[in-house]
């Protein structure tokens, strides 16, 4: 419930963040349009001014043309006169346009057309009266007085227009640079109360992301230990129930020949030893295989390879387990490989091959055949154990190395499902692979690869029946 409430905080936080974030866009937005407006009211204002100046401009440029024309008698000047005037009507319908929704500069605008109209009049008077009478002089001397003073008015009027344009102009700017920057410091605002939801909201989540994560490992430490209980009571199970046999047996041995029966033979003292000798062995292999997968579970359990002759090690073991075994399995070894030294730890392979035979020979007939191959190349060395046994069924394989996991078909023979455990271990160790091929009634055959290199000049192979 608690994490339902803080999903819906959080959720209410990620939309307030999100508005947010919209109202920081919308008034990004209008601060751009507001500077593209103020761009647009600037190229405004200076185009004004210039089509202004152009008609001050044309203005006089007509003036001297004028004069050019009658005092010093130009034919071309009054051709340059008649273009200025016609530039000036075009600037003139320029700026109607241009101030048409300004009504100040509209009014200033007709004021200073009306100048300019009557200072045209006085120059086409001029050039009108030169034409009739080149003597005129006094006359045209007046026109020009009367012009310069309407020129002074005119630039009067001209300057008026340019100063509300800039004055506008300026003020236009002053309020957008105003209203830019109190945006910009409610946008700055708005988007660090953003930050700051958006930052509450990651740790609200990471909050519950390491409540979640420790929950899981609570949950994983609770099954681990369940499974850990569950094991050490299997462990304690088949401990009580494999060591029970071998015991009893020595325990019952032992008195017998402590009773020392007169009557009987050597043969059959000497069969009560064998019966001891091979429980202790059963229940050292047992321990064995205990010690080692409680150090490797432990991480304790070290490989450390060193030069062998392998060869002599599986003849070594052969002949050990032919002796000890008194149940008429036929143990073979086969060297497949030119020999030499190889680097493997001589305990672990003997952890491997060990397990691997006493399998072989438990699940399967008394006085079937049971192969030990070896091949070495370039790679590594690998072990093949064969046998002619009960099989493994294809739905037990997968569960072959589980703790105390033993076949459907195993019922009838005495183990601790410890064994290919080990194995399994003791191959890790070495970097090395393991892998079954069984069918039930057909045998199993156990191929185990290890990483190797020679270490000298090989020996010759060896090919050996026991």
């Amino acid at each position: 419930m608690k994490w339902v409430s803080q999903g819906k905080w959080l959720l209410v936080g990620l939309s307030a963040a999100s508005c947010l974030m919209a109202v920081v866009n919308l008034i990004s937005y209008q601060n751009a349009t507001h500077l593209i407006q103020s761009t647009e009211r600037s190229r405004h204002t200076y185009s004004v001014i210039k089509n202004l100046v152009d008609v001050l401009a044309d203005m006089t440029v007509a003036e001297s043309g004028r004069r050019g024309y009658v005092f010093l008698h130009d034919v071309q000047e009054r051709f340059r006169y008649q273009r200025a005037i016609d530039d000036l009507e075009q600037e003139l319908q320029a700026l109607e346009q241009q101030v048409a929704h300004h009504p100040l500069q509209r009014s200033r605008l007709k004021e200073l057309k009306n100048l300019l109209k009557q200072r045209i009049q006085l120059l086409e008077q001029s050039i009108q009266l030169y034409q009739r009478n080149q003597n005129a002089i006094a006359v045209q001397n007046q026109i020009t007085l009367d012009s310069v003073l309407l020129r002074d008015q005119i630039q009067a009027s001209i300057a008026d227009m340019q100063q509300e344009e800039e004055a506008e102009l300026q003020q236009w700017l002053q309020d957008s640079q105003t209203s830019i920057r109190e945006r910009m410091w409610i946008e700055f605002l708005i988007t660090c109360s953003s930050f700051a939801i958006l930052a509450i909201g990651c740790l609200l989540l990471y909050r519950q992301l390491v409540k979640r994560q420790a929950a899981e490992a609570l949950g994983k430490n609770l099954e681990r230990e369940k499974e850990l209980s569950d094991l050490k009571l299997r462990f304690f199970s088949m401990v009580s129930h494999e060591f029970r046999t071998p015991l009893s047996i020595i325990l019952g041995s032992a008195q017998m020949l402590a009773e020392n029966n007169p009557h009987w033979t050597d043969d059959r003292r000497l069969k009560n030893l064998h019966r001891i000798q091979s429980s202790a062995r059963l229940m050292t292999h047992h321990l064995t295989d205990i010690l080692t997968l409680t150090r490797a579970e432990a991480g304790k359990l070290d490989c450390n390879p060193e030069p062998m002759d392998v060869e002599a090690f599986c003849l070594n073991l052969i002949e050990d387990l032919q002796a000890t075994e008194a149940t008429g399995h036929q143990l073979q070894f086969h060297s497949e490989s030119q020999w030499g030294l190889v680097v493997l730890d001589e305990k672990l392979l003997f952890s491997i091959l060990s397990n691997l035979l006493l399998n072989a020979v438990k699940y399967s007939e008394p006085g079937s055949i049971i192969q030990l191959k070896l091949r070495h190349d370039a790679a590594g060395v690998t072990f093949q154990v064969i046998d002619a046994g009960i099989g493994i069924a294809m739905s037990d394989q997968p569960h072959l190395y589980t703790p105390f996991y033993r076949g459907a078909n195993t019922s009838a023979v005495a183990g601790t499902g410890l064994g290919l455990v080990v194995v399994k271990k003791c191959v890790e160790l070495h970097g090395g692979k393991i892998r079954v091929s069984s069918q039930v009634g057909s045998g199993t055959t156990f191929s185990v690869w290890l990483p190797d290199r020679p270490t000298r000049l090989p020996l010759q192979p060896r090919n050996v029946a026991v």
